[in-house]
């Protein structure tokens, strides 16, 4: 053995071995994630067209604004209501062959800061993440939201608020923006920042600060 690692709460100890003498001492636990980088490769092959960024195992996809046929099964076995409902632009963050989890913004994000909204669709918890039901989403990343959007909602949903006008009254919503040409983004409501999102953690406030959408250089 050459050295060994020790992971504390705060604190990461490398013990040396060498001609049966061992030292130690405190290490940053940056400096050994890039010690251990430098014999991985992170190639991430070619990225889809919309990719918003990557990272290990999953991939963040933007979709434009745009009007989406929304096939909505109200009751089990009741007739499925057809309808067309324009959407805001939408983050998802998939991983193959798995439920994506979904999000909404107001512009398409310039950097991991900007601010994004909780998407107001059914099926969909406060997170992020989504139920898949029944539906078998594709191998292929840039497929799945796609496969979201044509899948059969349910009329279940959480308590998290997607709608300042309708708080998590989803159904309520849909019937009035039915039929319009666009969404109305002043009634998203705030989730955090892609980072938040990307990285699957819970949003602070400072998550919440407005100047956040405006572009912003990543240092």
């Amino acid at each position: 053995m050459r050295v060994r690692l020790d992971f504390y709460d705060t604190t990461v100890v490398a013990l040396f071995c060498g001609e049966g003498l061992i030292s130690k001492r405190v290490v940053s636990a940056r400096d050994v994630a890039l010690a251990l980088l430098g014999e991985t490769s992170l190639i991430s092959g070619l990225l889809p067209r919309d990719a918003l960024c990557w990272g290990p195992g999953q991939i963040a996809l933007w979709v434009d604004a745009k009007v989406w046929p929304i096939a909505l099964m109200p009751e089990a076995f009741k007739p499925v209501r057809r309808l067309k409902l324009p959407m805001p632009g939408l983050i998802f963050i998939c991983r193959p062959s798995q439920a994506p989890r979904v999000y909404a913004a107001k512009r398409r994000p310039q950097n991991m800061k900007a601010t994004i909204y909780h998407a107001p669709f059914f099926n969909t918890y406060a997170d992020g993440t989504t139920c898949a039901g029944s539906n078998q989403y594709p191998a292929k990343i840039e497929d799945i939201p796609k496969s979201f959007m044509v899948s059969f909602f349910t009329a279940v949903t959480d308590r998290t608020s997607r709608s300042k006008k309708y708080d998590n009254y989803i159904m309520k919503l849909w019937t009035e923006i039915e039929g319009k040409k666009k969404y109305p983004l002043d009634d998203l409501m705030p989730f955090g920042t892609l980072r938040d999102a990307f990285t699957n953690r819970k949003p602070t406030e400072q998550s919440f600060d407005l100047v956040n959408e405006l572009p912003q250089r990543e240092d």
